[in-house]
């Protein structure tokens, strides 16, 4: 068997495990390996050729692809190595050991001192959602969408309907209506928006294209190809009100309704998940609940920019890092985050107090939409920050930022209530 030894070993090459592989570098780790299942780097921002990144972290507006670039050319200038074309088969946590398959060398076996899980999420399918129906041809996920069009070429559809207001899904509307298509309608089954509201204005309101929300697709018809879809009004517990259901003649229905975490290597190896992100849960460095595992990215929680994802990920590359050379402080004393009023899941989910803490960035999301609300981070009464928002949504990202050694007790809640 074919081994590799290195300091810091990061499962993904694909935005977050770029930025995590860089920050290791920079923060001292001597060898870096990206081990990468697709045959180059970059991972879905290589199809992602819209702008609308770099806007936080680079201030300035990029293409997925030239925002991958600039990673790729300072993890080559940092001499970060890569095994590409390789699939991780096993985690092993406590020995730190990574089981893979590689087109060059076959079963490989990667021993590194510090682990740095970034394999990213997929959507979710048809068969998640179990949408009735006959099962032609016409039906894809928007990113599979996405992926034939900007990097096979390939136009999927004449006349479609779009499932779920996802910023794939919308970014996908606008898409293909540059491309000649009939874009009919965007059908959301909740009574928000899923996805970022510049997006809505950019991708729908721009392009006159219609949003039902609390809509959804009740059924598919078609033989071989779609023929149409039928879409009803649901009422407040999500069920399809019969008499509203209306036909719309398409002949493709594109798929935009959520994202699942690819966390089956790390429930194989045993790290806890959280029920709420089906990622794993990790403190302010991106340490899982073994220390020698880190993790970042969409495989912790689904992340609306990647600017954020690449915040999050060098805390990662610089923890894994710190680990391997022995510097990462001690984090036996931790404390849990608690959700409060409105607020869905935070991450991290936990903080290390103690000597050698910085400030924390706490990310989380909101149960519902609300307007004219203060977001605050409360300990034994206390308020350790707070700040006022004129409106909060599930489908965008809010955080705070607190001191470790402010927290009393032990104990530490993130909620959004109405301003007084």
């Amino acid at each position: 068997m074919y081994e590799i030894t290195c300091d810091v070993a990061v499962v993904g090459g694909g935005p977050a495990g770029l930025a995590a592989a860089v920050a290791a570098k920079k923060e001292g780790a001597k060898d870096v390996l990206i081990i990468e299942r697709d045959s180059a780097l970059g991972g879905i921002l290589q199809q992602c050729i819209h702008p609308g990144f770099g806007l936080t972290y680079y201030n300035e507006e990029l293409t997925g692809p030239e925002y991958a670039g600039r990673f790729e050319e300072e993890a080559v200038k940092e001499g970060v190595k890569a095994l590409l074309n390789s699939m991780v088969l096993e985690v092993d946590p406590e020995e730190g050991n990574i089981l893979c398959v590689n087109s060059a060398y076959g079963m490989t076996k990667v021993k590194a001192k510090a682990v740095v899980l970034a394999m990213g999420c997929r959507e979710r399918t048809r068969a998640n959602i179990m949408i009735p129906g006959t099962r032609p041809a016409g039906v894809y996920t928007a990113g599979t969408a996405q992926r034939l069009i900007n990097r096979q070429n390939e136009i999927v559809g004449k006349t479609m309907v779009i499932l779920g207001s996802g910023d794939i899904g919308m970014i996908m509307a606008r898409r293909m209506t540059l491309e000649g298509a009939k874009v009919v309608a965007v059908v959301e089954i909740m009574d928000y928006l899923a996805g970022l509201t510049r997006n809505k204005v950019q991708c729908l309101d721009d392009f006159g294209i219609p949003l039902k929300l609390s809509h959804t697709v009740t059924r598919i018809q078609g033989n071989e190809r779609v023929e149409g879809v039928w879409v009803a009004e649901v009422d407040e517990n999500k069920i399809p009100i019969p008499e509203t259901e209306e036909y719309i003649p398409c002949d493709t229905l594109l798929l935009s309704v959520g994202l699942i975490p690819e966390n089956e290597l790390t429930r194989a190896a045993q790290i806890e998940v959280s029920p709420i992100t089906n990622g794993p849960t990790v403190n302010q460095f991106m340490q899982t609940s073994f220390p020698a595992v880190f993790a970042c990215g969409n495989v912790v929680h689904v992340n609306d920019l990647v600017d954020n994802v690449t915040v999050e990920s060098m805390k990662a590359g610089a923890g894994a890092a710190r680990y391997a050379l022995g510097t990462l402080p001690d984090t036996e004393n931790s404390v849990t985050v608690a959700t409060g009023e409105n607020v869905r899941y935070t991450c991290p989910q936990r903080i290390v107090q103690g000597e050698g803490t910085d400030k924390v960035r706490l990310y989380f999301r909101v149960l519902r939409p609300d307007q004219n609300v203060i977001i605050r981070a409360v300990s034994k009464g206390k308020v350790l920050a707070k700040r006022k928002a004129v409106r909060v949504n599930p489908g965008e990202m809010e955080h705070l930022e607190v001191h470790p050694e402010e927290i009393a007790d032990g104990e530490i809640t993130v909620e959004v209530v109405k301003e007084a």
